[in-house]
């Protein structure tokens, strides 16, 4: 099942829009995260402050909450972020008044990894503090890595000593055993090690997976010309060039949280590459020439029909995303330059976000999409690219011009981006038979 959402305005048909949620209904937990207010830090800086008003925190930053907890979700992870200054890991009037209390959740709050060492500087060297402050706030499961013997030690103490009260612990032991028996842990404990050879790995998953890349991409320009499009791509070219960092990694298609934390390059696991996707889409006569950083000989050498260059960021998660500069990485800028002054050239950018796409560069290229992170299947790609299929997504955020413009929202006073919000081309007329 593919559920379109996070793309331009939430599905009219959906009462809150929030179009999906996997739950308890299928023996799966879900957990939403992170709460709250983590999207919303001051100049998007990973574990950092949502400076904003009460009105504002629920209006924009809680308001999927009541929907995920009306739709079964029966954890919620607590936010490394802090709002107003209060880390959310201690803020008992965000984890219990209004989440428990105000929003009725019944499930139970986790901490994120490490979570609670995070309430003391250095982290953690007030180790005893730290439970009492999470706790209290309302904190029912913590994620504790390392030194779960000394939470238990400070635990125990802070219980006997009054300063975490009996209750506040049963509370937190009824929430976890409410989740536990709904689930059916306790009917079966234990995972199926048979399923670690099928999840993923059977046709129909790829199939499934390969579905939800073309329907995520963006086709951001298709033409120089309103009248002359560029896409769809022939597939029956005599000679085509394929450049880029981002053509055969797809450990850089995967992004962070992929194998390792912050991802890897290369062949990382089972998938198909843009350049192997590429390779498999064309026609049987077609020369398709692979470089990473042709050389100007390479470019010039001759007769390209088109050029498809991949290019993105490095795979990274959480604080490694933190970045003033937003141009592309490994020179893609200058690469895209090169290669689009001589072949007719589509550009394909492979990033968690949007980047940087310099006046000069738009204007030279042919044809631009937005692949996101496609995850293994390349082919998902190379279904819209070659036309058989559409393209169908929007933009879930505005693709700013540059970093300088950045926070950037629909309702800015000076709102101007290169791409706004919702924003998505079509290749096909819905009367051209694809839509």
């Amino acid at each position: 099942m593919i559920v379109t959402g996070l793309q331009g305005q939430p599905p009219a048909d959906h009462p809150h829009g929030y179009p999906f949620l996997a739950s308890v209904r299928d023996n799966v937990l879900a957990c939403a995260k992170h709460f709250v207010g983590d999207g919303g830090t001051y100049k998007g800086i990973n574990e950092g402050n949502a400076i904003c008003s009460p009105d504002d925190l629920e209006r924009i930053h809680t308001k999927p909450y009541p929907d995920c907890i009306a739709q079964g979700v029966a954890t919620v992870m607590a936010s490394y972020s802090q709002w107003n200054g209060e880390p959310l890991h201690a803020s008992r009037h965000l984890l219990t008044d209004v989440l428990k209390g105000k929003l009725g959740f019944e499930g139970f709050v986790v901490s994120d990894w490490e979570g609670i060492d995070r309430l003391c500087e250095p982290r953690g060297s007030d180790y005893r503090y730290c439970v009492a402050q999470s706790v209290n706030a309302g904190m029912d499961m913590i994620m504790i890595p390392h030194r779960f013997e000394k939470f238990l030690e400070d635990l125990v103490f802070l219980v006997e000593t009054g300063e975490i009260s009996m209750s506040r612990i049963d509370d937190a032991v009824e929430r976890i055993l409410r989740v536990k028996f709904i689930s059916g842990v306790f009917e079966h404990p234990f995972s199926d090690p048979s399923l670690l050879d099928v999840v993923g790995c059977k046709v129909e998953h790829r199939l499934l997976a390969r579905e939800a890349v073309r329907k995520s991409l963006v086709l951001l320009k298709n033409g120089k010309k309103q009248s002359e499009t560029f896409l769809p791509l022939a597939k029956n070219a005599k000679r085509i060039l394929v450049a880029g960092t981002h053509a055969d990694n797809i450990g850089y298609q995967c992004g962070g949280w992929t194998i390792a934390w912050h991802g890897d390059s290369g062949k990382i696991t089972l998938g198909t590459s843009i350049l192997e996707a590429i390779q498999e889409s064309v026609g049987v006569e077609t020369e398709v020439v692979y470089e990473e950083c042709p050389t100007e000989a390479i470019i010039e050498s001759g007769e390209f029909s088109y050029a498809i260059v991949a290019v993105g960021e490095v795979p990274y998660a959480e604080g490694l995303g933190d970045r003033t500069d937003l141009s592309i990485p490994f020179n893609g800028s200058d690469l895209i330059t090169r290669v689009a002054s001589k072949v007719p050239t589509l550009v394909v950018v492979v990033s968690g976000r949007p980047l940087v796409i310099e006046p000069q560069v738009l204007e030279k290229i042919d044809a631009l999409v937005a692949a996101w992170l496609p995850g293994s299947e390349g082919m998902g790609i190379t279904d819209c690219l070659f036309g058989d299929h559409d393209f169908v997504g929007k933009l879930p955020v505005s693709w700013f011009r540059s970093s300088d413009q950045l926070p950037i929202n629909v309702g800015d006073a000076n709102y101007d981006p290169l791409f706004p919000f919702g924003y998505g081309l079509k290749m096909f007329r819905s009367d051209e038979g694809l839509a």
